[in-house]
């Protein structure tokens, strides 16, 4: 049975890049890097240049958005995603605000419950129990949007107390710069159809690491069950929502079949679903215009993120589908 579908949206499309073109070699240029990236991405058509949050040789998010906000006009600027183990959602919400003022309105949200093992076992924080990352997480979200709104927040929960404090400065948008959240499995999709404005579809990544083991969980029938799970949360929201997915390989080639028979083995799928899934986009320019159709169609999504390594050869399609 197919999922219901959220109201059809134009298409948007998303670099995902956590550090500049080159890495770090030659800290002093990086910055310059990175500003140059940010106009470059503008200049292509893409809505949004978005960075993960992890404790690996990557740049500091928040820093690092408006740095690229600075560098551009029109460009959205996001966190795909910050981990809210990693920060007290007051801070969050003081550093979100300011963001979104500086940069004129253009700030994503992206929060997340937490998920990369080696984050947690090399910065010596607990990794608790996928559950009890969300409840935090929930707790969070009701934290940060309190202080996107007026008046002082009182909050008393399981892992977070505020008392009367009032958020300062308030973000441009409101009620606030639109929240991305997503994932994998049934609970935390389920928290994202009652609270976000993005959903993020992801495979499952209860693991703590990206491998074979992820695979079965990223195919189009695992979407589609994904889609009921959010639909059956979200209630009458649900039309409003925008459905994101981050395509892992996008790949523009005149031999998709040949790349999908490569890579289906690491991915734990046959090479049918590896086409199919939308987690990745293979073909030519035409064949990739084609699939984002399809996809848009089938599961509504209309918001894709790129990898850095690929946003040149995917620019044609950007600019034939950015906006319709």
């Amino acid at each position: 049975m197919s999922a219901p579908l959220p109201r059809q949206k134009p298409f948007r499309f998303g670099v995902q890049a956590s550090s500049p073109p080159g890495g770090f070699a030659g800290e002093a240029e990086a910055g310059d890097r990175w500003r140059e990236l940010a106009r470059r991405v503008e200049a292509m058509g893409y809505s949004i240049l978005t960075i993960a949050d992890h404790l690996d040789e990557q740049w500091a998010p928040v820093p690092a958005m408006v740095s690229a906000a600075e560098a551009t006009t029109t460009l959205r600027i996001g966190a795909l995603v910050l981990c809210n183990d990693y920060r007290h959602p007051v801070v969050v919400a003081k550093e979100a605000a300011s963001i979104d003022v500086l940069s004129g309105g253009r700030l994503e949200l992206g929060l997340g419950a937490g998920w990369k093992l080696t984050d947690y076992a090399q910065a010596g924080i607990s990794h608790d129990s996928a559950g009890t990352r969300i409840t935090r997480l929930a707790e969070a979200i009701t934290v940060v949007k309190g202080l996107f709104a007026q008046g002082p927040v009182h909050f008393e929960g399981e892992h977070y107390r505020v008392d009367g404090l009032e958020g300062a400065p308030k973000p441009v948008q409101t009620p606030g710069p639109p929240l991305l959240l997503g994932g994998g499995a049934k609970r935390m999709l389920g928290l994202a159809g009652r609270e976000a404005d993005i959903v993020a579809l992801n495979p499952s990544l209860h693991a703590g690491v990206i491998d074979a083991n992820a695979g079965p969980s990223a195919t189009a029938d695992a979407t589609e069950e994904k889609l009921r799970w959010i639909a059956e949360a979200a209630g009458d929201r649900y039309a409003d929502l925008e459905i994101q997915t981050r395509v892992h390989l996008a790949a523009i080639t005149d031999d998709r079949r040949a790349l999908a028979e490569a890579i289906a083995p690491t991915l734990g799928v046959t090479p049918e679903q590896a086409l199919d899934t939308p987690h990745a986009l293979a073909g030519t320019v035409d064949e990739v215009v084609e699939q984002c159709l399809e996809r848009r169609e089938r599961f509504g999504i209309s918001y894709l993120s790129i990898s850095l390594d690929t946003y040149e050869a995917f620019a044609p399609v950007v600019e034939r589908l950015a906006g319709t």
